[in-house]
């Protein structure tokens, strides 16, 4: 059965919502003292820098995925979006959310929260293979699969959109 509308938030409130407390649970485990022995005081700055730009990288997207692309306006016109940031991510928006709780994660400068870097990445390319995907190849067809052959799901990436 073909779909006949797109729903504005996806599977979107399901992801974020699981990485928010997720990540949350650590940073409180660990202020109530729990995994002490990941932290390691000589990468404290080193994780620190990469944990800013983490979340740097997560603002940027959000901002270009919500006001550059208005994806809102575009989802309720049915219109698949391929520019502006959607040319070098396919999901930015969950993606920015990605981005910030792996900056939480580093900044809290423990080695244990390092597993959150694939746990949220396979989680966000899980359920939008089983959900969104299917919804947009039964909407948009051969354009939106070249789509997905030329953008990354997940990480903001040049090499496919450049060539």
């Amino acid at each position: 059965m073909k779909r006949e509308k797109l729903s504005i938030l996806g599977i979107g409130p399901i992801y974020v919502g699981i990485i928010i407390i997720l990540t949350n649970i650590l940073v409180f485990l660990q202020n109530k003292g729990y995994f002490k022995s990941g932290i390691v005081p000589f990468l404290k700055i080193p994780f620190m820098i990469i944990g800013i730009v983490c979340m740097l990288v997560g603002i940027v997207l959000w901002v270009s995925a919500v006001f550059q692309s208005k994806i809102s306006r575009n989802v309720k016109e049915m219109k698949l979006v391929t520019t502006g940031v959607f040319a070098f991510v396919r999901n930015p928006i969950y993606s920015a959310f990605m981005f910030c709780c792996w900056g939480a994660s580093f900044i809290s400068n423990n080695l244990y929260f390092l597993f959150t870097i694939p746990l949220y990445w396979g989680l966000l390319t899980v359920l939008v293979k089983k959900t969104e995907e299917v919804w947009l190849k039964e909407i948009f067809g051969d354009e939106y699969i070249a789509y997905c052959k030329r953008v990354n799901r997940c990480i903001p990436w040049l090499s496919r959109h450049t060539k």
